[in-house]
């Protein structure tokens, strides 16, 4: 019987968590748009709580064909944070979103900004404004007109609008694009057009649904960055709406995953990836391996398992399964190695594909119960040679590599 040891020390997560202190001149400049922030007190942030949702549910229909696309949904989101919603296609985040803005009501439940009930009201009575995935720019207008319309529309003085024109333009760097029509700029910029424009009234939770998802790959990537910049100097809260789990990983400070109109978990970048509490987390989120494994024991919120190859390992046992007699783990593909000379692997297979990645190469190996498992290595030059497919390999990995899962 071969035991997991520590002695393999599991790889930093590739996932990081973003949030970084705001620096000085940031913050000045976010405290002359909208005021200092509410929860800076003595250099601390308090956890004070911007939206909340209480027990929502949303029925859309009656009797037969009635959906439940909300079904008894809670979470609170602090004041700024960057928040995002993140599930497939169907699971209710984009419903959730549109309660939160007033685009519709809940069937039961409460929507709560900064404590009052707002589940009712109409959305322009909301101080919360919304960046759609179209952008809904005016192509015959002007950058600087497009920013300044919402505030016009409100009866502004023009002397204050063309003040907040300008530091829109000057928040998202187009200074010099402010006379060009949004026709005539390119999709990112269009995309920072429609950002200031719902900026511009100093809301206090910007809504952002799905709206990188028209943009090519190096330009999303480049817009996440700036996302988050944004939110960093403007300190609003960010509720980010997106079935992209790299965009939720990169710019979230904490992600809630949603499934079947359900949430099933809320958690930072971190904690969601390393540390996936229910199955369908594990899968949706990065890549995986899922076993089936024995429960030789449970004492203390701890479980021995056993491997079909023998091998055992200890791991946390969620709250009500240590009557379970097999459960599912998950090993993430870079938290496992292929085992050396003198290593004594953990599982046991057949070598079936190399893929190679550029940054890393991917190893599947096809497990001798059947199972196939898949190692991810960072490739650094003038590394270990390249193993060769139908060889014989082991795989080691650190007992806290292993994750219990509820199904």
């Amino acid at each position: 019987m071969i035991t997991i040891s520590a002695a393999f020390a599991e790889p930093e997560s590739i996932v990081s968590e973003r949030k970084s202190a705001q620096p000085l001149a940031f913050r000045a400049f976010r405290d002359t748009l909208f005021g200092p922030s509410e929860t800076e007190t003595g250099g601390k942030r308090l956890a004070k709580a911007a939206v909340e949702a209480r027990h929502v549910t949303k029925a859309f229909g009656d009797g037969p064909e009635r959906v439940l696309a909300l079904d008894n949904v809670s979470v609170e989101i602090r004041e700024n944070e960057f928040f995002t919603l993140l599930g497939p296609s169907g699971c209710g985040k984009t419903t959730l979103l549109r309660l939160i803005a007033g685009f519709d009501h809940p069937t039961n439940g409460s929507i709560l900004l900064n404590g009052e009930d707002i589940s009712h009201l109409p959305p322009f009575k909301r101080p919360v404004n919304t960046v759609f995935q179209s952008y809904a720019l005016f192509p015959h207008m002007s950058v600087a007109d497009n920013i300044g319309f919402g505030l016009e529309m409100q009866g502004k003085p023009k002397a204050e609008v063309a003040k907040a024109v300008d530091d829109m333009l000057r928040l998202v760097r187009m200074e010099e694009l402010k006379n060009r029509k949004t026709s005539q700029i390119s999709g990112g910029q269009q995309q920072r057009v429609a950002l200031a424009r719902a900026l511009a009234p100093h809301p206090k939770v910007l809504l952002l649904d799905e709206p990188l998802s028209a943009l090519d790959l190096k330009l999303r990537k480049e817009m996440q960055i700036e996302l988050k910049r944004l939110q960093n100097e403007t300190g609003i809260t960010f509720v980010f709406v997106t079935h992209d789990q790299e965009e939720a990983l990169t710019m979230s400070d904490r992600i809630a995953v949603m499934s079947a109109g359900h949430i099933l978990q809320v958690g930072s970048p971190r904690e969601i990836y390393d540390r996936p509490s229910e199955r369908f987390v594990a899968n949706f989120i990065g890549d995986t391996n899922l076993m089936e494994v024995e429960v030789v024991s449970v004492s203390n919120g701890r479980a021995r398992l056993r491997f079909a190859s023998g091998a055992e390992t200890e791991a946390d046992m969620p709250e009500g399964m240590s009557e379970a007699k097999s459960v599912t783990v998950v090993v993430r593909p870079e938290h496992a190695q292929l085992a050396g000379t003198g290593d004594n692997g953990v599982l046991s297979g057949q070598l079936e594909n190399v893929v190679y990645f550029g940054t890393d190469t991917h190893y599947h190996v096809r497990l001798d119960e059947g199972v196939l498992f898949t190692v991810r290595a960072q490739n650094v030059r003038g590394g270990a040679e390249e193993r060769q497919p139908g060889a014989r390999t082991d795989i080691v990995f650190s007992e806290l590599a292993v994750q219990v899962l509820r199904d």
